[in-house]
């Protein structure tokens, strides 16, 4: 990440230290510009590969062994729309662990009954009558009728539904989260010549003063 915080522009803001005059200003990072994928690129499918998480893995680890690059962490982010990572990338182990004894109290709750969902039901002819995983009531009950074999079907809630612990349904959403999406390593080049000129300010813009600085009073810092 600090090869990309060196790409970000500055901009010198009016000092408000005690000692300050009233012509002395901070230079400080535009945070206002951020690294961004263009649509063409980040609505096409094809430009991306499917990656999971492993263990403990950070971005930057995640950058490292993708791209042979850790300082790329900001673009495994970008790919996904991750702002915050620390509840949109997957907890540590011990994180997780922490997390659960602050939501549930002890090791026992875990095991208790978060709901109950659907077993996947197939009809004779193995289509799919009723999906997996839908949240229902313990005591849930379903039936169809089997146009193939002419009966009425009622299927047994034992066969129906399975019960979902608070430690499994944490779980799943920490493991959803280790799904993701990278942009595919020949689209590199691209992206990097895109993040120079989004981080390049325009001469004639507001409070312009060169490339990479601009002076501002609480002015539109973005633009």
């Amino acid at each position: 990440m600090s090869n990309y915080f060196k790409q970000v522009p500055d901009f010198e803001y009016v000092s408000r230290l005690p000692d300050a005059k009233i012509s002395d200003y901070i230079a400080v990072k535009n945070l206002f510009k951020k690294a961004e994928l263009r649509p063409d690129i980040f609505q096409d499918l094809s430009t991306f590969q499917k990656y999971q998480i492993k263990g403990d893995d950070r971005p930057d680890n995640v950058a490292e062994d993708f791209y042979q690059d850790s300082s790329l962490d900001w673009l495994v982010l970008t790919c996904n729309n991750i702002i915050n990572v620390q509840t949109e990338w997957p907890m540590s182990q011990r994180d997780f662990d922490r997390f659960l004894l602050d939501k549930y109290g002890t090791y026992a709750n875990l095991e208790s009954t978060h709901h109950h969902e659907t077993l996947e039901v197939k009809n004779s002819k193995v289509v799919v009558m009723l999906e997996k995983g839908l949240e229902v009531e313990s005591d849930f009950s379903f039936s169809y009728y089997d146009w193939w074999l002419k009966e009425q079907k009622t299927v047994a809630t034992a066969n129906l539904v399975t019960e979902v612990t608070n430690y499994q349904y944490e779980e799943k959403i920490e493991d959803a989260k280790r799904n993701i999406f990278l942009l595919k390593v020949r689209y590199l080049n691209l992206v990097t010549d895109d993040l120079e000129e989004i981080m390049t300010y325009k001469k004639g813009s507001t409070q312009y003063v060169d490339e990479t600085l601009k002076r501002a009073d609480n002015i539109r810092l973005y633009q």
